[in-house]
């Protein structure tokens, strides 16, 4: 419903790793539009993704004007906005601040080795204590290790090293800020006393100089850019608030915003998250701390295999299905019915789904796609089945890591394309055995970035505020007798994936791709 052009509103801006996506929401919290901007095409290679970055800022623009014009509200009447950006991106800037690279985004896997080199030293346990990263490619620490060995003439050209989100911030309002969420997920950040790492610093073989200046993402900045902000149809002295990351928004815009309630995210990838109270650290590293503010912490773990495993079997069941079918083409709606006309447990097959590698909990990129039981009764439905019960599965693992840690959870919230089914939230509060709850609106991390926006400008006062506005409008409760067979397949998951670490280093080894 729209608003009357004299009431307050607020932007909050997504920028994902795969479009820009903008909401308007009234001082209440209450969605009044939206509106999504697609990245211009740019250069994919084939194992790494470089975004153009000024795509980012074209994106952001059309996909602000889209939601305004949809809500149709007065452009005078914007109180506040603020920018949520995707973690571990790179951008390195030269002298007349201009990018030299494109933007590296937490996809790029080409500091594997420099991760790896790292890894088997005494460092790598001393640089998860301090800023709550486990070693891996995706943190830009790696990637600006990578950068300095393998492309010293850009490394040495630069004068600067920002996130994309930074990027546009910078452009949009002339200041080299960045949020303690985004510069946590670097590597770069210690999340105890929120300065840059020295030893991070160090390895890196940057100053602080060369990274942006940092800032609470309560910090409110009030001029833009003139062309900008009326290209975007707003004042250019609208309030930005600095806001969070994409992961931190996702779970303000889910309204799981206390430590016993955490939110589950599925989207390409997926992750399983709370906000804490403290730094909590894992003592194998499993998981990772990031922080939001001086009194919040993100926690939790991410997974390369969500929606995305859905994609590899809709493409690959329409190989088989003529042009000229009646039916057309699959599509993610249908391969969700036929899993449901399969019995939980999928009749005994059991999918390890690595398709891309895996991030949290044990960080092996080597780890394989596989489904465990197969028989001649077994057929596309059951394989869809087995997918979702796989991913489901990977979730309750980070569940069982945050258990660990002393981390009580009795409540998630959903949010991403997970938000869509209804078939896959059952299944994985039946897995994890709690109940899941899911917002009205889906877009949760464009929703998270407007509450910032309330926040910062004071309309809000603190998180506890959010969940009382943002209550979920579905619930799943578990299916007492799916909960069990579930935790039977669980162990037997469980006993397959470590029978399988030898298989999976050695069928590295025989594809060349270790």
């Amino acid at each position: 419903m729209a608003a009357k052009k004299s009431d307050e509103w607020y932007i909050g801006v997504d920028l994902g790793t795969g479009s820009c996506k903008s909401i308007i929401i009234d001082a209440r919290a209450r969605v009044l539009g939206f509106g999504a901007g697609d990245y211009a095409a740019t250069e994919v290679q084939t194992k790494w993704k470089e975004q153009n970055p000024e795509a980012l800022v074209d994106a952001m623009v059309h996909s602000v004007s889209s939601a305004i014009h949809q809500a149709n509200v007065s452009p005078q009447a914007c109180r506040g906005m603020s920018i949520g950006g995707a973690l571990h991106s790179l951008i390195a800037i030269d002298r007349s601040g201009k990018p030299l690279t494109g933007v590296l985004t937490w996809v790029d896997d080409r500091a594997v080795q420099q991760a790896a080199a790292v890894r088997a030293t005494d460092d790598a346990n001393r640089l998860y204590r301090q800023t709550g990263c486990p070693t891996h490619s995706m943190f830009p620490l790696y990637k600006l290790i990578w950068l300095r060995e393998k492309q010293p003439d850009i490394f040495g050209s630069a004068v600067r090293f920002v996130s994309a989100k930074e990027y546009v911030t910078e452009r949009l309002s002339g200041q080299a800020i960045v949020d303690f969420n985004i510069a946590s997920g670097s590597g770069l950040l210690n999340i105890h006393d929120l300065r840059w790492n020295a030893k991070s610093l160090q390895l890196a073989g940057v100053t602080a100089t060369q990274l942006s200046s940092l800032g609470s993402p309560w910090t409110v900045i009030r001029e833009l850019d003139t062309q900008l902000a009326s290209e975007m149809g707003i004042s250019a002295n609208t309030p930005l608030v600095l806001g969070s990351s994409d992961a931190a928004n996702s779970s303000l815009g889910a309204g799981a915003v206390i430590p016993e309630c955490a939110t589950c995210m599925i989207g390409t990838s997926g992750a399983f998250r709370i906000i804490a109270k403290q730094a909590r650290l894992d003592s194998s590293a499993r998981s990772w701390c990031y922080a939001i503010d001086e009194k919040h912490w993100l926690v939790g773990g991410a997974i390369n295999n969500g929606g995305i495993v859905l994609s590899w079997l809709r493409d690959l069941l329409n190989q088989a299905i003529p042009s000229a079918s009646a039916k057309g083409q699959l599509s993610f709606d249908d391969l969700i019915a036929m899993a449901a006309e399969v019995r939980p447990g999928a009749e005994g097959l059991i999918c390890l789904p690595f398709f891309a590698g895996e991030r949290s909990p044990n960080w092996n990129m080597n780890t394989r796609g596989v489904f465990f039981g197969l028989t001649l009764k077994h057929n596309a439905r059951h394989i869809a089945r087995a997918l979702l019960e796989g991913v489901a599965f990977r979730l309750r693992t980070l569940k069982e890591v945050l258990n660990e840690m002393g981390c009580e959870i009795n409540e998630i919230r959903a949010s991403g394309g997970l938000t869509h089914s209804e078939l896959w939230p059952q299944i994985i509060a039946s897995a994890l055995n709690v109940e899941l709850g899911s917002p009205q609106w889906g877009e949760t991390s464009s929703l998270g970035a407007a509450l910032w926006a309330l926040l910062g400008t004071g309309v809000m006062t603190n998180f506890g505020e959010i969940k009382k506005r943002i209550p979920p409008t579905r619930s799943y409760r578990p299916v007492k007798k799916d909960a069990e067979r579930y935790d039977q397949l669980f162990r037997i998951y469980k006993d397959l994936y470590q029978s399988m670490q030898k298989s999976f280093s050695r069928i590295a080894d025989i594809s060349g791709q270790k």
